[in-house]
């Protein structure tokens, strides 16, 4: 029987001496997907929804970068450095060429990947994310931050931050958290060193340069599938009208009535668009 967000195991490869935490399933024989998560994110902040609609037609890879939930070695603090460490662990894996699915944070990273190895990547999808030097995306609200930064989130910070106050939306964001917990053995929290290295490298890569701020997404030449929500609070909506305007070979698919968590509240609506884009 194929394996299945809920039920594949969960692996492990050393590389350069840190011990990355995977789980792969899939079928076919199409390039693989690396999936790449957001703050604090692990394997199972994932939506099987998503995971297993990708799955049904290509191999899925989730990853967590190093010192993350269950993979060992030190979080680093910059986006590129954990660039360095997807890199690494790709390497690892023997793969010679995949796609990647960024989200939020994991949208940073991705594109960091494609300027760093533009060899290793085919296709590229970022989904609630931005570009570095972003409009607004150094520091949040108050009262974002404090739904972000509590050692162990609960369902009412993914509500706030990921889903729009609507009940239609807020509905769609219950469910996902149910789906979200299907998994009986869940992945191990991010701890809050993870959490104080990656709010480093977010702020970092938000801070606006002096000169040239878009400049390297013209580098990214690869044909990139932009995903995005209504009304963002977490990277505000207008980067994605950026990375659809900068980058040379650029989509964007923008969901009505929801927010950062668009994928997970229109799970199979984002599954079909991802698929046609992959098999492009």
């Amino acid at each position: 029987m194929q394996e299945t967000h809920s039920t594949a195991s969960t692996r492990f490869v050393v590389a350069d001496g840190t011990r990355y935490a995977y789980r792969l399933f899939g079928s076919g024989s199409e390039v693989p997907i690396i999936l790449l998560q957001h703050f604090r994110g692990g394997l199972d902040n994932w939506d099987p929804a998503v995971t297993d609609g990708l799955a049904a037609t290509r191999p899925v890879i989730l990853f967590n970068n190093a010192g993350v939930a269950s993979s060992g070695g030190e979080p680093a603090d910059t986006i590129a450095g954990m660039a360095m460490h997807v890199i690494a662990f790709v390497d690892a894996l023997g793969l010679k060429k995949v796609d990647i699915l960024g989200f939020s944070m994991g949208g940073f990273v991705a594109q960091q990947v494609t300027l760093d190895r533009p060899d290793l990547v085919r296709r590229l999808i970022l989904a609630g994310t931005g570009p570095e030097g972003g409009e607004s995306m150094v520091g949040y609200p108050d009262l974002v931050t404090a739904h972000a930064i509590e050692e162990v989130p609960v369902e009412e910070n993914f509500l706030y931050l990921f889903f729009y106050p609507t009940e239609t939306s807020q509905a769609a964001g219950r469910a996902f958290w149910k789906r979200r917990h299907e998994r009986a053995d869940q992945d191990t929290p991010s701890s809050m060193a993870a959490m104080q290295a990656q709010a480093n490298a977010i702020n970092a890569w938000g801070a606006v340069p002096t000169a040239n701020r878009y400049a390297r997404l013209a580098e990214i030449s690869q044909p990139v599938l932009v995903v995005q929500g209504k009304t963002d609070l977490m990277v505000p909506t207008v980067n994605s009208f950026t990375l659809q305007q900068t980058l040379p070979n650029a989509e964007l698919l923008v969901f009505p009535d929801s927010g950062h968590g668009s994928i997970f509240q229109f799970p199979e609506r984002f599954v079909q668009s991802a698929t046609r884009f992959l098999d492009e």
